[in-house]
């Protein structure tokens, strides 16, 4: 496909004399597009679910996730990916960025590399990509050699394929088992996908990796209880998190995450069934990591 004729290259015809504007007038035009992604995002719903449904299954049998792209969609992978070991307490390994150009072009555009396709599976095949391991390449043009390389080496491999992009009929959607295709329409700058493609991008992915989590068990009600505590604020927020389930004191709260070393599940268990750290930590593993069902577990 020709750029000239991609939805995310074309111009904005409510921005055409955006040089021409004042201040507020371009902050206004933007805001305006900006509105637009949200609904794009619920139109591709069906889509990230059924991205999901997939990974879920996948991570819990010790597969992992992995973000494939070149400039900003691979830094959009970085930042997803960085998030989930401190909100979630992952291992660093389970969701992973593998980024055009190596993880120094998140910080030095090297616009070159997202060109080399090949690269896309090499880079794959150095992290042992696994049959139950997951894909996703994300472009928002839906033509960038380097996760379109990506995704053909997975499915050689017979790992689950996911593409996002933001134009329909994406080359990269041929080569997914799940293609989301979220068209933002034309950018306020044209071609400028850092902005309603990226945010886009950013919101599905926050989506998908959000909801793979609750169902891996690893939010109670609207809470997160499997936060890495290892700063002040996040222990503020692990004795909030405790009490408001429990209904504890703060002081009955802090003895009990002290005995956890500040792991939000077993205190919540502790303090709702009244049993030691030990018995706590077995319920859990019997539960497979839901905190609900530990509780009902020792009932």
């Amino acid at each position: 496909m020709e750029l000239s004729r991609l939805t995310t290259e074309q111009r904005n015809k409510k921005s055409m004399n955006l040089d021409q504007m004042s201040t507020a007038e371009i902050l206004h035009t933007i805001n305006e597009e900006d509105k637009k992604v949200a609904f794009a995002v619920e139109k591709v719903l069906p889509k990230i679910e059924v991205a999901v449904d997939h990974i879920v299954p996948s991570l819990a049998s010790g597969g992992r996730l992995f973000y494939v792209g070149a400039g900003t969609s691979g830094r959009l992978g970085v930042i997803d990916a960085s998030e989930c070991p401190p909100t979630f307490m992952t291992p660093k390994e389970m969701v992973q960025t593998v980024m055009a150009g190596g993880m120094d072009a998140f910080f030095n555009a090297a616009e070159g590399s997202e060109d080399n396709e090949n690269q896309g599976g090499l880079d794959l095949q150095t992290r042992k990509l696994a049959k139950k391991d997951v894909v996703i390449g994300i472009t928002a043009s839906g033509r960038t050699p380097y996760p379109i390389g990506a995704l053909k080496y997975a499915k050689t491999i017979g790992a689950y394929t996911i593409a996002l992009s933001c134009n329909q009929d994406s080359l990269i959607s041929s080569d997914a088992d799940c293609a989301i295709e979220v068209v933002v329409g034309p950018e306020v700058l044209t071609g400028s996908t850092r902005m309603k493609a990226a945010t886009a991008h950013k919101m599905i992915l926050n989506m998908i990796s959000t909801a793979t989590m609750v169902k891996l068990g690893k939010v109670h009600e609207n809470l997160m209880v499997d936060l890495h505590a290892n700063n002040y604020k996040l222990r503020e927020r692990a004795k909030r998190t405790v009490s408001e389930v429990t209904k504890a004191t703060y002081e009955e709260v802090e003895k009990i995450l002290i005995q956890t070393n500040y792991k939000v599940k077993p205190a919540i268990v502790m303090l709702k069934r009244n049993v030691t750290l030990q018995e706590a930590e077995e319920a859990i593993v019997q539960s497979d990591g839901y905190v609900r069902k530990a509780i009902d577990y020792l009932s």
